[in-house]
């Protein structure tokens, strides 16, 4: 790709950015729901914050105070940054001066692009920005779920789902290949390509729905300890779990808060919003199981399974290394590779997902309890 063309996709991924929190006032950017989740003006400085520290080396710091503000968890860099949690107490910088900074970046590296030679590491940049264009969304969705107004945050019509039979597509036991090879561009945890030896099994066509969800609902599937694991039912006793995150039993049926308001339970719609404890205790009421990713990933390229892209699909894999894989050299060695213990990898992608992101190796992560992503489930068994 020349620079004049990484320069065009450089300010559309920007303006993308800029363009989710459209029409939205500063209380509602500068708010954050919970520890995990951070405020939208947070992430807006973020990502400029990764192109001034890791790209803009040359220019004079726009503001010594922000390497530290705007750090997420390079130790590397900075070990001085606010506690993640306290991420929505930053009243300042104002609004006005993070998208001051966002320009500032943005004149930066119009510069550096003007250059004849394309830096090594903007691919990763403006995939970190479109990893947090989707964190705006979700993060977003879980403030707005906390006000009893519950406003809309996308003014568009929600997506409709038709009523579509799953089924199960079968594949032969084999000697595979999994992982990233190129051409293209891949996070480091997507390599190496390495090989796997996968037993026959069977992946449903479709993700579980809402109405196949309401069915475990209804036979007492969050009140049945057999189904969990300890941690997992630890979670339902300590947390009150009784349906998806974001769900309420209203007058006329199950509603759920989604991005264009709260909203009636579309039953065709995958189910959304659930941790990974709880797909794996459908999984086992069902019958069934998680696929293993490799699993996953090998059906993805082959083909026939339906809706990849609507929700992020948990696997029964812990995130971990790939064999021979290795850290990048220095800060970018933290990007993925200080969590490689304790989470369970989704796949697939969701609807919020940035175009380019939902390719079959594409390993996304998060602690087994987390719910309020846009994660739900595809169901495997052995052939």
């Amino acid at each position: 790709m020349s620079s004049e063309e990484s320069a065009r996709r450089f300010r559309r991924v920007r303006a993308q950015t800029e363009a989710l929190v459209e029409g939205l006032t500063p209380e509602d950017l500068g708010a954050q729901a919970f520890t995990e989740a951070s405020p939208a003006k947070w992430h807006l400085a973020h990502t400029s914050w990764f192109f001034e520290t890791f790209l803009l080396t040359f220019r004079p710091v726009f503001d010594p105070a922000f390497r530290d503000l705007f750090n997420s968890y390079y130790d590397s860099v900075s070990r001085a940054r606010p506690a993640q949690g306290s991420r929505g107490w930053l009243t300042r910088p104002a609004l006005a001066e993070v998208l001051a900074y966002r320009r500032w970046v943005d004149e930066g590296m119009g510069e550096l692009l003007a250059q004849d030679e394309v830096p090594v590491l903007l691919d990763l940049g403006l995939a970190h920005e479109e990893q947090h264009q989707e964190l705006i969304l979700t993060d977003g969705l879980a403030l707005f779920a906390c006000n009893p107004l519950e406003p809309a945050w996308c003014t568009s019509k929600p997506p409709v789902h038709r009523p579509v039979q799953s089924a199960w597509i079968s594949h032969d036991g084999e000697l595979v290949e999994i992982g990233h090879a190129g051409p293209g561009f891949a996070f480091d945890n997507e390599t190496p390509r390495h090989p796997v030896v996968l037993a026959p099994f069977r992946l449903a066509s479709r993700p579980v729905t809402n109405g196949q969800w309401q069915d475990f609902m209804a036979d007492g599937g969050y009140a049945n300890p057999l189904l969990w694991q300890s941690d997992g039912w630890d979670a339902v006793q300590a947390q009150g779990w009784t349906a998806p995150e974001y769900w309420r039993r209203d007058q006329g049926g199950w509603t759920v808060m989604t991005l264009w308001g709260r909203q009636p339970v579309d039953p065709h719609a995958p189910v959304c919003h659930v941790s990974w404890f709880e797909a794996d205790a459908y999984a086992n009421w069902a019958g069934a199981r998680l696929p293993d990713e490799a699993e996953w990933e090998v059906a993805a390229v082959i083909g026939g399974i339906g809706d990849v892209g609507d929700v992020w699909e948990w696997t029964a894999s812990a995130h971990r290394p790939y064999p021979g894989w290795r850290a990048p050299k220095g800060a970018m060695g933290e990007y993925n590779g200080k969590f490689m213990a304790g989470r369970m990898v989704c796949r697939g992608g969701s609807f919020a997902t940035p175009p380019g992101h939902c390719r079959p190796t594409y390993r996304n992560f998060w602690w087994p309890a987390t719910r309020w992503q846009f994660t739900g489930l595809r169901l495997a068994e052995d052939a």
